[in-house]
């Protein structure tokens, strides 16, 4: 009897905890809206690379960012088929929804950008139950019911301001529902957890255009997607990114034409690839289905300075220059390789030191061709050109390694096959 006593006691005190940690734990609500060459959102993909997890999310749903707080509830009753009734309404409505079990819900009413302006926290047993909700203002805001994993959302809509207090109190619980439930078969706010500094990958996507945007929230707050077209000749469309006062593609290009549609010739020949003195591709070791999509393609810097010119409209390959203003913008060559690099995928060799992807240009390893033909360092290195020529034979490129954060300046033969990365002109 006494040890019932204690655990009693124990769970109580628990629970007690786990309540207080769920008030002061800030939540946040993220809204989405584009802008540029496209005004709307068809979807959105949500990266958290801190956790290396993801989800995908339609553009005009409300992501809601719930902080973990390192305890987890001691029942998880799922809330069923949440109903409003009256809706819209004039200051009062009534909840309605059913729990499996008995355990803690959470009761709470958000404003449209995200504020939580009232929450309401208890054990209750299982059942149809109903609250009445009063004191609302009038406008739009979001109810939402949750208990451990599981949650319901609900818009709700008041015609006129309530004078009274906001106040949300159970007026019932039946073992059955007194009316036909309503099922739900998507919600408008998704929820992801997250713990606070994590940093988060956006990608936006409108029709062709794909736009990243990066972020370590701090507050509830709408991302407006940038939406830019970077399309090359063969229709591929890349997603952009912006790092500091740059634009770029956030993939490797892939195109086998030049901007007039004129073939990019593709040698797959040691020796061919050799002697050539002249613009030309390949994929890394001749194997398109294994690393065109990925790596992109591998080209000489011949390729670059063909007046048919192989970026896609309106962008170019980077200088020399602009390299070092993305590695000054990042804290300088020592460490820039770390930020630039893909951290979550599996395609870098152990140990990937210092990758971060906190850019979001997702540096990928897609090795090199040496100008011999032989094909090397595919997942350990990642080696760009720029568009910058040191000598009749050589011309600079940036690389970044498996092994290290470095992402100093290096000279190559312009007869090597590297990667290509393009800047908004």
């Amino acid at each position: 009897m006494k040890n019932s006593v204690l655990l009693f006691r124990l769970l109580n005190a628990l629970l007690f905890v786990s309540i207080s940690l769920k008030t002061q734990a800030q939540d946040y609500q993220i809204n989405f809206t584009g802008s540029g060459e496209s005004s709307t959102v068809d979807s959105v993909k949500v990266e958290n690379l801190t956790q290396c997890k993801s989800l995908h999310i339609v553009g005009n749903d409300i992501l809601h960012l719930c902080a973990n707080v390192g305890i987890r509830d001691l029942n998880s009753p799922e809330p069923k088929s949440l109903t409003i009734f009256p809706n819209p309404s004039q200051g009062a409505c009534t909840l309605e929804f059913e729990t499996s079990e008995r355990g803690e819900i959470s009761i709470s009413l958000y404003s449209l950008d995200g504020k939580i302006l009232f929450i309401k926290q208890e054990v209750i047993r299982r059942g149809y139950h109903s609250y009445l909700l009063s004191g609302i203002s009038s406008g739009t805001s979001f109810i939402r019911v949750e208990s451990g994993k599981y949650s319901s959302v609900e818009k709700l809509l008041c015609s006129k301001n309530s004078s009274a207090e906001t106040a949300i109190k159970l007026s019932e619980t039946t073992a059955t529902p007194k009316k036909p439930v309503k099922l739900k078969s998507s919600h408008s706010i998704v929820d992801m957890q997250y713990t606070l500094g994590d940093i988060l990958k956006f990608t936006g996507k409108s029709g062709t255009y794909r736009t990243i945007y990066m972020l370590v929230p701090t507050q509830s707050q709408t991302i407006d997607f940038i939406f830019t077209g970077c399309i090359d000749a063969d229709n591929n469309s890349y997603p952009v990114v912006q790092i500091g006062t740059q634009l770029w593609m956030a993939e490797n290009l892939k195109t086998t034409r030049y901007r007039n549609g004129d073939i990019i010739p593709k040698v797959t020949g040691n020796t061919a690839w050799g002697n050539l003195q002249s613009g030309a591709y390949c994929w890394y070791d001749n194997d398109s289905s294994a690393n065109a999509s990925v790596y992109g393609a591998l080209y000489n810097w011949y390729t670059i300075t063909d007046s048919r010119n192989m970026a896609p409209d309106g962008w170019h390959v980077p200088s020399e220059a602009e390299w070092t203003t993305l590695s000054t913008w990042l804290g300088g060559q020592n460490i820039a390789g770390g930020k630039l690099k893909d951290i979550c995928s599996t395609l870098w060799n152990d140990p990937n030191t210092g990758a971060t992807n906190e850019t979001g240009f997702t540096a990928l390893p897609g090795g090199y061709r040496f100008l011999n033909g032989t094909f090397n360092e595919i997942r350990n290195w990642a080696v760009w050109w720029s568009s910058t020529s040191s000598s009749s034979n050589e011309a600079h490129i940036r690389a970044a390694f498996n092994n290290g954060e470095d992402f100093g300046p290096d000279l190559a033969d312009k007869k090597d096959g590297f990667s290509i990365r393009c800047i908004r002109d």
